[in-house]
């Protein structure tokens, strides 16, 4: 694998050379918080975080999108789709973690029999310049659910942090045509002994692997086990977990009128909320909070691997740290591992 090197005091002036061709979206803080956002000066991206508030997911899907608009008059009716033609996209300084949620939803978007034109119009040629975790949290789980702080999956290039400069690992070819124009020096053998070193230490300083083995299988014969109620205890169904995970993807459909005529929305809904599966006819299948808790815990390390091969989990750690009664996903899946 290629290694560059890259001055950290360099790097602004390398996203304004790629702001002339794409449409950037780099970490940005937002007074105490870091969130991902579209830039227009390399000087704005902040790349001293540990995780972002906000995954970047909602640069592919975002959470309140026109999919038409219509008018009517009494003898026709009008429908504008949008043109789906988007300027070319790259996402800079996201984490593995995040790189593989989009892997996830590409395979959720992708499907054979049903492609969302509006997800793969903005997903189309996008480039992913990713950047690894030298400090992971002590909420970050990753390493338990497949991925890595430094993992390569996905990415076209990857960043490691290694003091006044950044190793740039070159994966991909789109990685290596992105660097074409920077002109940038190998990193020497000194550099990537000191890249080894740096990766080591934070490989080591992240919390021992859950251990989820056989959990699948367990959560195939719990469907009716009394625990659910003892996890879901705590929860006040907020939804606040659904809206800040990377790889949920549940939305709503709605039609706002105006006049003659209006627009289709699709905006992000919630199995955690209590109208997400109230029918018409006034049933709801999961009418308490139990049921819905359930749900995700049984869609995410069940439904998912039955249905697509994997896990909708990749460890990033949000749904533990932003939790209003602290209801740690970990626990929740050792208590079951447990049982």
């Amino acid at each position: 694998m290629k290694a560059k090197v890259i001055k950290k005091d360099d790097i602004a002036g390398f996203l304004d050379s790629l702001l002339k061709e794409y449409e950037v979206f780099a970490p940005v803080k937002r007074d105490r918080l870091v969130v991902f956002d579209r830039i227009h000066s390399g000087k704005e991206a902040f790349l001293n975080y540990t995780t972002s508030i906000t995954s970047p997911k909602e640069i592919l899907l975002p959470q309140s999108e026109t999919l038409f608009t219509y008018s009517s008059t009494d003898s026709a009716a009008d429908v504008e789709v949008p043109s789906g033609e988007e300027r070319p996209r790259l996402i800079f300084g996201i984490h593995p973690c995040d790189v593989k949620s989009l892997i996830f939803l590409d395979r959720i978007f992708n499907e054979e029999e049903y492609k969302d034109a509006y997800y793969l119009g903005r997903r189309h040629a996008m480039v992913v310049v990713s950047m690894g975790c030298i400090k992971p949290r002590a909420t970050c789980f990753c390493t338990s659910v497949g991925g890595g702080p430094f993992s390569t999956e996905g990415s076209d290039l990857l960043l490691i942090d290694i003091g006044d400069e950044y190793i740039v690992q070159v994966i991909s070819d789109k990685g290596e045509k992105l660097l074409g124009k920077a002109h940038l020096e190998d990193a020497g053998e000194d550099r990537l002994s000191l890249m080894k070193r740096v990766t080591q230490d934070a490989e080591a300083s992240m919390a021992p692997k859950l251990n989820i083995d056989g959990l699948k299988e367990k959560l195939d014969k719990m469907f009716d086990d009394p625990i659910w109620d003892l996890l879901a205890e705590k929860c006040i169904s907020c939804g606040v977990c659904t809206y800040l995970c990377p790889t949920c993807y549940c939305f709503d459909i709605v039609d706002e009128t105006r006049n003659s005529g209006g627009e289709r929305l699709r905006l992000w809904d919630s199995c955690q909320f209590p109208l997400f599966t109230l029918q018409a006819s006034g049933e709801n299948p999961r009418p308490t909070t139990k049921e819905r808790y359930r749900q995700r815990i049984m869609h995410k390390f069940s439904y998912l691997i039955d249905n697509c091969g994997q896990i909708g989990c990749v460890g990033c750690g949000r749904c533990v740290t932003e939790c209003p009664v602290n209801l740690d996903i970990r626990q929740v899946l050792t208590a079951i591992s447990n049982r």
